[in-house]
This record gives C-alpha cells, sequence and structure tokens, in this order.
C-alpha cells in the first residue's frame, strides 16, 4: 500500500477588505483560518481611498484570541493603537492618550478612575427608564407598522434610539444635545463606509482623515469641556459629573473618556441589539421558545452576543520577538484577533453555528478579555436583557421582511437597517 499523501492546506482567504462585511460577517472564511492558518498573514491593501499598509497576523482560534488579549506585555495595545489602519505618526501620541490605547500599569489607573463612575448601583438604577424607553420605541414601531404595510425597520426606529438615549442618560447629556451623541459615534464607527463616512474628512493629499485625530475630534472634545464645566456648577448623578469633580483625573483625560463613553458606549448596544434581533428573527422556533419562558433571559443574552458580537477585531503590537500557534511574529508586528471567529471556535464551542438559547458555559469573546474587558459590559448586559424582554412581549412573532444593510467595516459589526414583519 502507497503511503497517504497528505493534503495541501486551502489558500488564505482574505479577511481584512472591509467590504466582505457588508455581505455578513465571513465565518466559512474564519473557518478555514482556524483549522489551518489560524495565525496567517494578511495583506493590507488601499481600499476606499485609504491608502495601503504592511499587513498583519490575523489570530482567530478562540484560546490564541484570548492568549493576546490578556498578556498586555507581550501584545501591547500603546505601540500602534487598537485599529489595523496605522495611525499618522503625528496623531500617535494623542491616541495613545485613550484608555483603549494604554497598557497596564497606565492603563489600570485610568480603568480605576473611571469604573467609580460606572458602579453597578448606578447603571442598575436605569433598568426601570430603559424599560419604559424600550416599550415605548416598540409600541410606535408596532402601531406605526399596522398603519402601513406591517413591517418597519427596528434600527432606525428603535435600537439607534434605545442605544443613543440610555447612553445619554447615564452620561448626563441635556435632551437638546443627544442628537450629537449619534452624529459623533457614526463619523468615528461609520468611516469605512461611503454611506456613514462624511464627504469632507479628507485631507490635503485627497486621503481620508482618521476620524480618530486631533483634527476630527476638535468640536466632541470642544462640548467635553463645556458639559463638565457645567457639570461642576450644577452636579448631576450622573457619570459625566463624577469624572468632572475628580481631582485625580486631568482634563484631556476627561475629555478622552467622554470621546471613549460616547463612541464604545452607544455602539456597543447600537450594533449588538439589531444583531441579536436578527438571530431571534431567522430562528422562529427559538424566539417562540424563549417567548415561553423555556431558556432563562441572561443564558440567551450570553448566546446573542456570541453570535453577533459587536466589535469584530482589535489590534495588538508585537513588543517583543515571540511565537503564537507555532508563528515567529517579530517585535513591532501587528498581530488582529478577530472576536466573531473566537466565537465559533468549536474547540470552545459545541456545534457553534446552532443558536442555543440555553448554552452554558459560554466563554465568549464579545466583550473582549485581559485588561481591556468591557468596562460597560453590565450597563450593555441590561440594555439588551430588557429591550429583548419587551420584544417578546410587543412582538408576538418576529419574522424578516427583507435583507438587513450591514456597515462596511472590518472594526464594527454593525446593521444599518432591520426591516421586519411587526404585525
Amino acid at each position: 500500500m502507497s503511503a497517504a499523501v497528505p493534503r495541501e492546506a486551502p489558500p488564505v482567504p482574505d479577511v481584512f477588505d472591509p467590504r466582505r462585511y457588508a455581505e455578513g460577517v465571513p465565518l466559512a472564511a474564519y473557518r478555514v483560518l482556524r483549522d489551518h492558518h489560524p495565525v496567517a498573514r494578511q495583506d493590507e491593501p488601499g481600499v476606499l481611498g485609504w491608502p495601503a499598509g504592511p499587513g498583519f497576523w490575523a489570530v482567530t482560534r478562540h484560546a490564541d484570541v484570548v492568549r493576546v488579549l490578556k498578556d498586555a506585555r507581550t501584545y501591547s495595545s500603546f505601540l500602534g493603537a487598537t485599529q489595523i489602519r496605522d495611525p499618522d505618526p503625528a496623531d500617535l501620541p494623542f491616541i495613545r492618550r485613550m484608555m483603549l490605547n494604554q497598557d497596564p500599569p497606565d492603563q489600570g489607573r485610568l480603568r480605576r478612575l473611571v469604573s467609580r463612575a460606572f458602579t453597578p448601583r448606578r447603571v442598575d438604577r436605569f433598568e426601570t427608564a430603559a424599560r419604559e424607553r424600550a416599550r415605548a420605541l416598540l409600541g410606535r414601531a408596532v402601531r406605526e407598522a399596522r398603519a402601513g404595510d406591517g413591517t418597519g425597520d427596528l434600527v432606525s426606529a428603535v435600537t439607534d434610539e434605545y442605544a443613543l438615549l440610555n447612553l445619554a442618560d447615564l452620561l448626563g447629556v441635556p435632551e437638546d444635545d443627544r442628537g450629537l451623541l449619534l452624529d459623533w459615534t457614526r463619523r468615528v464607527i461609520g468611516y469605512q463606509d461611503p454611506d456613514e463616512a462624511q464627504p469632507s474628512a479628507v485631507g490635503p493629499t485627497g486621503e481620508p482623515v482618521n476620524p480618530r485625530s486631533p483634527a476630527m475630534l476638535g468640536d466632541m472634545f470642544g462640548y467635553a469641556r463645556e458639559l463638565a464645566a457645567a457639570k461642576r456648577r450644577r452636579p448631576g448623578d450622573d457619570v459625566l459629573t463624577t469624572l468632572a469633580t475628580d481631582p485625580e483625573l486631568a482634563p484631556e483625560e476627561l475629555e478622552m473618556f467622554f470621546f471613549l463613553l460616547t463612541v464604545a458606549g452607544n455602539d456597543t448596544v447600537r450594533s449588538a441589539a439589531p444583531g441579536g434581533l436578527l438571530a431571534l428573527a431567522e430562528h422562529p422556533a427559538a424566539y417562540e421558545e424563549l417567548r415561553s419562558g423555556r431558556h432563562r433571559l441572561g443564558t440567551a443574552v450570553e448566546e446573542l452576543l456570541r453570535v453577533h458580537p459587536p466589535v469584530l477585531s482589535f489590534r495588538r503590537t508585537a513588543a517583543v520577538d515571540t511565537e503564537l500557534a507555532g508563528r515567529r511574529l517579530r517585535a513591532g508586528d501587528k498581530v488582529v484577533v478577530f472576536h466573531a471567529s473566537a466565537n465559533h471556535d468549536e474547540r470552545a464551542f459545541t456545534d457553534p453555528l446552532r443558536l442555543d438559547l440555553s448554552r452554558d458555559p459560554n466563554p465568549h469573546v464579545s466583550f473582549g478579555d485581559g485588561p481591556h474587558v468591557c468596562l460597560g459590559a453590565h450597563f450593555a448586559r441590561l440594555q439588551l436583557r430588557v429591550l429583548y424582554e419587551e420584544t417578546l412581549r410587543a412582538v408576538p412573532a418576529l419574522r424578516p421582511a427583507g435583507p438587513p444593510a450591514r456597515l462596511v467595516s472590518n472594526f464594527i459589526n454593525g446593521i444599518k437597517s432591520l426591516p421586519m414583519k411587526l404585525t
């Protein structure tokens, strides 16, 4: 008998191009990477007007993603920040002031300061307001659907406003200014999407301007300074009052916190909520089981976060020469973890393509891991649980009325519209 000839590994699929994600999360490509190229070199061609980059290592297995996220000494958030694209070297000192782009121990100091404002007591106090808001938004959407063709867009009618107003309440943003939060979020999060990007955000060379650069954040930071001053004059029971009156927090640190909380705090729920609703609509039996009480809501929320994580990828930079999954990485290499791939790794989850609303344990990485695990995860989970509870109450049968429109982004797992049958 002749020896079996080993099968050649399939080629490395591209998981960088933001346009791929407008068609859906590339789970099949992730599977190829996990099975054959768990740490794979990815090209970084010029796309959508953005210049080409040097390439990066894509990390797709759950264990390796967790290892990278937990090991800040080896995989730094500070060296090159946390976006795949390299920032302009002139902007890097500014970007490094954000807690998200720091490493311990500096990152730990800032996290401790902001955690004083993000207390579970303060977050839990918002449950009643969030429930009333979800009930009102869903009720209006159902009434409008009944008056029309029976359908409604749950993003524009419910989830965008729900996430925005909850965050504004927590931060203490005046009602007349709340639309600014959504505008800033779209500017920063949707910069890769031609429908969302600002046409004027182009530099003198004709290339797009990084939405996280000082030039693009001046209006947001100016507003943060004004709001902080107002909170010092008239304190309230909100996050901005706590931050503005903290003597250990420098003014520029407060501005960066306002940016981080406005964008990350808004878009976590703004992305996760429609993704969870879409998953339920695509699995009507699971939706009915949830309505009947067969599954615990808290457990179901974790599964919906697993199948639709709000963040697709985060970048680190190798601080030293190292090895990961048998590949040699050099100091200075870009290392990008892919959350949705880790959440569908057969090595960590039984039958990961199946929606199992009773899945327990559920070690998903939708809120990250390690020192940068999402500070607002408790607030996000509360909002999602309340929204799903009220949806089950308001909509007996949730069904898609057309395909969703997805964000062009390799960073945020966004849904721009979600047409649903609501009657």
